[in-house]
């Protein structure tokens, strides 16, 4: 069962709120009824591309559907508090885990508090053996490399970028990212959405 501040628990109360059901929803938003019952019943977290069919589908932010509480005023998250911010793991669950628990990218939200904002910025950790599927949804993205080397597929393309390196790509053509040399790689990663 969803807890009471989770992503399932957001995105029941605003369907309550109008007045949608879970079939509604799915259909709304082009996924499976299946991944919506098991995003609010079991507080799933999928991957950002559902997310933003979820967020789009009803009309909100996707910050909407990850933040615990807004602030009007410029939010700081000073250094080494990410880790005390909305946390979420996409990725596929780990073959044959207990639980199946997930390997993949953790994302770490920077201004979850931030009432009205148009982005989302997120440390993200990306574990070496991350499996994500390809991603494709509305917005823009820009990622820059604190540490280790990753690798972006995008479209047909590949691209290896390394500490330091930067890159800004429309998120409508499928794409993922995955280490590069099997070691945790850490990102500034921003996401913009429209509504």
């Amino acid at each position: 069962m969803a807890s009471k501040n989770s992503l399932g628990k957001r995105i029941s109360e605003l369907c309550k709120t109008y007045n949608l059901t879970a079939e509604a929803l799915a259909e709304r938003s082009g996924l499976s009824i299946d991944l919506i019952r098991r995003i609010e019943l079991e507080d799933h977290i999928p991957d950002l591309a559902p997310l933003v069919k979820i967020a789009r589908a009803l009309g909100v932010r996707l910050g909407t559907l990850l933040d615990d509480h807004e602030k009007l005023g410029p939010v700081i998250t000073r250094s080494g508090t990410a880790e005390d911010a909305a946390r979420f793991i996409t990725g596929l669950p780990e073959a044959g885990a207990a639980g199946g628990d997930r390997q993949g990218l953790s994302f770490r939200a920077l201004a979850s508090d931030k009432s009205g904002r148009h982005m989302e910025p997120f440390i993200v950790d990306i574990e070496p053996n991350a499996e994500q599927k390809l991603s494709a949804h509305e917005g823009e993205e820009f990622i820059f490399v604190i540490s280790g080397s990753f690798t972006l597929e995008y479209g047909t393309e590949s691209h290896t970028l390394k500490e330091g390196d930067s890159v800004y790509y429309d998120s409508i053509v499928p794409h993922r990212l995955f280490s590069a040399d099997g070691k945790t790689v850490k990102i500034l990663a921003v996401i913009y959405t429209p509504l």
